[in-house]
């Protein structure tokens, strides 16, 4: 596949470089807008109980913009990176060297292709594909279309692995394993208590600490969910003699810290009305 005034011909438009994910930037905006708004109503609040309650309201922010971003937006889950030196298309020997990378999201996968240096052999190698399995089928769509498109060898080797007729099953370890890691965090936003520690009556704010702390056992099933999908058989994804490797990736360590910090809130809460009932109605009021 070669360049023709920076348009790849495969290609109704000139492909871009993938970024960031603009989507995950309109829901940090959408909560710091939010965050913002409790800002400036804050004056108005009276009583002692005006820093904690801020503290409450942006903590819940955090929680609940993890959760939606984690499970909606991102793609790093699982993430593996590689330089190898690789075929380059179909019915060619020439080899290029090449930053692969695989990255795994609970709606689908992304696979990078970045030359080392970025122009080789007259041609931009910078791709960033994305292949969802939301649908049984649709990964093999993507593929198709990915064959179609005249992606480079590299892109549909590691895709091909993730196909429905592929042996290894990647597809349907992790298709079902980001399935109920999907629906787990949903019940955690569910649960996450921001009405319940919003009260100015003690019992209510003990409540809601229970209610962050399933939060926070939702958040981890989910957690152990997806972390099962490795203790699977796996296909080796092989460039010579290289192996793609992959590790837990960002979101996972997010939402571990964010499950944790639940657990520590819950626990201090729980804590402050059992042994400091006082000091707890004094931050309330």
């Amino acid at each position: 596949m070669t360049v023709q005034d920076g348009v790849f011909p495969f290609f109704p438009q000139k492909r871009t470089p993938f970024i960031f994910d603009t989507q995950s930037i309109e829901v940090i905006i959408i909560f710091l807008a939010l965050a913002c708004t409790f800002i400036i109503i804050l004056p108005g609040i009276r009583g002692k109980a005006r820093p904690f309650w801020l503290l409450r309201v942006f903590t819940s922010l955090f929680i609940g913009a993890v959760i939606l971003v984690t499970v909606n937006f991102t793609s790093d889950w699982e993430v593996g990176y590689i330089s190898a030196n690789t075929t380059y298309k179909a019915f060619s020997n020439a080899i290029v060297n090449v930053d692969i990378g695989l990255w795994v999201g609970l709606k689908g996968i992304n696979i990078t292709l970045k030359g080392n240096p970025v122009v080789q052999k007259n041609e931009t190698i910078d791709y960033n594909e994305q292949f969802h399995w939301e649908l049984t089928k649709l990964v093999d769509h993507d593929y198709y279309e990915s064959l179609e498109n005249g992606l480079p060898n590299p892109i549909l080797y590691v895709a091909e692995k993730f196909t429905g007729k592929s042996p290894c099953t990647l597809q349907s370890q992790y298709r079902v394993c980001a399935y109920y890691t999907s629906a787990l965090m949903w019940l955690a936003f569910c649960t996450l208590a921001n009405l319940q520690t919003s009260s100015s009556a003690c019992k209510t704010v003990e409540y809601g600490a229970y209610m962050i702390l399933i939060t926070a056992a939702f958040m981890a099933f989910s957690l152990l969910s997806f972390g099962t999908v490795r203790h699977a058989t796996m296909c080796s994804i092989k460039f010579g003699s290289l192996t793609l490797r992959t590790v837990f990736g960002g979101s996972f360590w997010l939402s571990l810290g964010t499950s944790l910090l639940c657990v520590l809130i819950g626990v201090f809460l729980i804590l402050m009305y059992r042994i400091k009932p006082k000091t707890m109605k004094w931050l309330l009021t």
